[in-house]
């Protein structure tokens, strides 16, 4: 569930950033400088902002990736038998499903 949270929070931050660049551009010709220059304000904090957001969470999946793929890695060197077993089950319902294709 947290997952589908920060992934939904993600969308809305390049929403509001999507947005707020396309109110740059729509308007730009018709703004003062004033007017411009607090819209790329608004658009390079939103742009940093989201930045920031997104390499966090980058940096969190490979984390999240890594204890995974260790927790993986330690299972079938602790159960080799098993993991042979669980490869061919995957082998055997991907072939069956591309047999039928």
């Amino acid at each position: 569930m947290a997952k589908d949270t920060t992934s939904e929070h993600l969308r809305a931050e390049l929403k509001s950033l999507a947005d707020t660049l396309e109110e740059v551009l729509r308007g730009s010709s018709q703004k003062s400088k004033a007017e411009f220059d607090n819209l790329r304000t608004k658009a390079e904090s939103a742009l940093k902002e989201t930045r920031t957001r997104l390499g966090d969470s980058g940096e969190r999946l490979a984390e999240q990736t890594k204890v995974v793929a260790g927790k993986a890695d330690e299972y079938v060197h602790e159960n080799p038998w098993a993991g042979i077993g669980v490869g061919a089950l995957v082998g055997f319902v991907l072939g069956a499903l591309f047999m039928r294709r």
